[in-house]
């Protein structure tokens, strides 16, 4: 299904992906290669980032790294209520960018597992658009996977899609230790 002449949008729930390789494998994620992958050789039209700002110091440079691999960085600043509850997503900011992005595009890659965005991709998929979701199969919402067009499993190649851990997830290093 994949041509040169599709236009391609990539949606990066940068959060999700974070704390997924994070809890499954003790590795952070290789958005470079997630981007390339995704775009397959068609025609990118945007590649957009979106992150949680919670002033840590590391996070400046994370950031910086995602604009120079070709993703334009959204921020939003992560809530603490007065009871100590953090939140930061991203979730409806996304949806919103697909649809007002979308007669731009031909291809909408969500990348991301959060089970949130079924709705999103099957008003995407009836007003013509192909929907392709890459994210670790292990944390992914079946709803998702079962909705996509495509399901790309991120899983299936952690070499290529995680960087510098041990690649072994928390339990078995647990159980080496």
């Amino acid at each position: 299904m994949k041509h040169t002449e599709q236009r391609v949008g990539v949606f990066v729930d940068v959060q999700n992906m974070y704390y997924s390789a994070k809890n499954l494998y003790g590795s952070k994620v290789n958005f470079a290669n997630i981007l390339e992958s995704g775009v397959a050789s068609r025609k990118l039209i945007r590649a957009i980032a979106y992150v949680i700002r919670a002033n840590n110091p590391e996070e400046q440079k994370f950031f910086e790294a995602l604009s120079l691999q070709g993703f334009e960085v959204k921020m939003k600043n992560l809530q603490i209520f007065g009871s100590g509850m953090k939140k930061g997503d991203w979730d409806v900011g996304i949806a919103m960018d697909t649809i007002r992005m979308s007669n731009k595009l031909d291809v909408i890659i969500l990348v991301s597992g959060d089970g949130d965005y079924e709705p999103l991709i099957e008003y995407l998929q009836n007003h013509g658009h192909y929907v392709e979701v890459m994210a670790f199969g292990e944390s992914s919402s079946h709803k998702i996977i079962e909705q996509a067009d495509e399901f790309i499993d991120l899983s299936k190649d952690k070499k290529k899609y995680l960087l510098g851990s041990s690649r072994m997830g928390p339990i078995r290093r647990l159980i080496n230790h």
